[in-house]
Order: structure tokens, then C-alpha cells, then sequence
């Protein structure tokens, strides 16, 4: 979209490891703890969106450079409703009052007929935000290993949940369903036109809710964001319970 975030429930990795979901009814401290929640996918979102914009000028379409979007400025990459309203009643609600509710940045505006190479790099473009998901999860991982080292359990805890919400943002996009950004790699390499694309993609949120809420996809995310976080903190020695 090049972006979309979803709510759904699965187990944490470890103990310290944060929980997407908020209980209800709510305290003080599940309060603040939904705030930063909150905070850490603006920031995420921001940095995924940077990631497409980032890279589709490098290929030669300066579309989203020129839209000011080339920026880690979160102001620019804010939707109202996808970014603002959605993720907050997602993280607020009672459980299961917002199990059905999405959310998403600001799409990045790319023109491929710019791109220097298209297909490939059409690709390359579609997948730096999940990309720069991963890789902001790997650098928060090795955040925690360093408040490991001088016993600072705030900051584990901390680069832990922010690490195991982006990895789970890299890994719910990477499903082929439009607007998401593996329905930017079918379509590329699939060869399907921008008008059947623009037709599935009417359906797309829809596809979603069922896929997530209906069927075991939002399982295996999950599964796939615990066992990648397990595998970090392993890899990088971060001890977990």
C-alpha cells in the first residue's frame, strides 16, 4: 500500500515480550501500556513507509521524494482514520470489539513507469517495508541485549515488545491480499494488469477480515513473529523466560 496493520491475539514469546492485545477493563498501567503501544507503531509504520519511499527514489522514481515523504517524520506519513482513530480503538476496546477494525499509514505514491529497472525493482520497492520491519526488529533485539548486559529490564522489555509488533507488521504484509504489500509482488510476478489488480483490490479489506478472523492465517503470523523473536533473542543471547 504500501502498508496496512492488523489487531489479532497470540501468545507472546517470552514473558517480557509485550502482548498486542489489551485487556478489559482496563487500569491505569494497561492504559499507559496501550499508549505505547501505540507510539511504537507510529513509529514503525513510519519507518516502513520510509523504507518504500527510500528506495523507489534510489530506483529513479522521485514520485514520493517529491511529495515530501523521503522523511522520518511521522506527521507525513499519518492517516487520520488508518493511522489515528483505527490502531487506537484497536488497542482500546474491549476484547473482541475491535478484532474486525484495520489500520494503515499513508499509501507511498510510486510510479513504476519510473523505475529504472521495473520489475525487479517494483519488487525491491514493495518489499523494503516489510524489509525495514525486519531489520529495525534485529536492531532493537541487539538494543536489548545491550540493557540486558547492564540490567536495564525497562529497555529489554521495551525493544522486545517494539521488536515482536514490527516483526509482526513485516510478516501481515507480506500477505497477497490488496492493499498489503505482497499483493504488489503477485501482481508483478503474476503479470496481472492494473485493472484486474484495482478490481480484487475493492475487496481486498474485506479478504482480509475473513483471512485473519475465519481462517488459521493470523495463526501462522503469529507463529511466524514468535519463533523469528524467539530466534533473535536467541542469536543475540538476550535471556528469556
Amino acid at each position: 500500500m504500501r502498508n496496512a496493520c492488523a489487531r489479532w491475539h497470540f501468545k507472546p514469546a517470552s514473558t517480557r515480550a509485550g502482548k498486542i492485545i489489551i485487556l478489559s477493563p482496563m487500569d491505569s498501567s494497561q492504559i499507559a501500556n496501550g499508549l505505547i503501544q501505540y507510539l511504537m507503531l507510529i513509529g514503525l509504520l513510519t519507518f516502513h513507509e520510509y523504507g518504500h519511499a527510500w528506495t523507489a527514489w534510489k530506483c529513479g522514481d522521485d514520485t514520493a521524494r517529491l511529495q515530501g515523504r523521503v522523511s522520518l517524520n511521522p506527521l507525513v506519513h499519518i492517516d487520520p482514520i488508518g493511522t489515528v482513530l483505527l490502531p487506537l480503538l484497536m488497542i482500546f476496546l474491549p476484547s473482541g470489539m475491535g478484532r474486525y477494525l484495520l489500520g494503515w499509514a499513508k499509501p507511498v505514491p510510486v510510479n513504476p513507469s519510473n523505475l529504472r529497472n521495473k520489475k525487479f525493482d517494483d519488487i525491491l520497492v514493495t518489499l523494503a517495508g516489510p524489509g525495514m520491519n525486519l531489520l529495525l526488529a534485529v536492531i532493537l533485539i541487539a538494543f536489548a541485549r545491550i540493557g540486558s548486559d547492564f540490567h536495564l529490564n525497562a529497555v529489554v522489555s521495551l525493544c522486545e515488545q517494539a521488536a515482536q509488533l514490527s516483526l509482526l507488521l513485516c510478516f501481515f504484509n507480506l500477505i497477497p491480499v490488496p492493499p498489503l504489500d505482497g499483493s504488489q509482488v503477485m501482481r508483478v510476478l503474476t503479470g496481472m494488469s492494473y485493472e484486474t489488480f484495482a478490481n480484487f483490490a475493492r475487496f481486498g479489506f474485506i479478504i482480509i477480515i475473513v483471512l485473519i478472523n475465519f481462517t488459521d492465517v493470523g495463526k501462522i503470523i503469529g507463529s511466524l513473529t514468535n519463533s523469528t523473536l524467539v530466534f533473535l533473542l536467541r542469536f543475540f543471547g538476550v535471556p528469556f523466560y
